[in-house]
């Protein structure tokens, strides 16, 4: 039961945080899904309906990296910035998925703004 009030709780800070965050097409919402194996980052035009760019711990060039830890995070929040800036975007705003921000969610960001996005 206790579980079932967890997800509930998240899902409902999740709705709260995406009515607050939109991405347009100069400026994209920077959206992270993490599991407790892979981390998974996608810039989305609200507006449209599109997804600009994305990158996750599942494609091929980050499997060595593992999953599940801050390392990989940082190589897919850099992976993701150099995708943008190919698209020509410069900025995004940043969507935590409701969870904290903290760890790998942190460190997607960290290394997005290391390499040149600005969040």
């Amino acid at each position: 039961m206790a579980n079932l009030d967890r997800k509930k709780l998240r899902r409902r800070v999740r709705y709260r945080i995406r009515r607050k965050v939109q991405g347009t097409s100069d400026r994209p919402r920077l959206a992270v899904f993490r599991s407790t194996k892979h981390i998974y980052v996608q810039a989305i035009d609200d507006a449209s309906g599109k997804t600009v760019a994305h990158a996750s711990t599942l494609e091929e060039n980050m499997k060595a990296a593992g999953g599940g830890n801050v390392e990989a995070a940082k190589k897919v929040g850099t992976l993701v910035a150099e995708r943008l800036k190919e698209a020509g975007v410069t900025q995004a705003v940043f969507d935590r998925g409701g969870v904290v921000y903290h760890g790998r969610v942190a460190a997607v960001a960290d290394a997005a703004r290391e390499a040149g996005l600005k969040i």
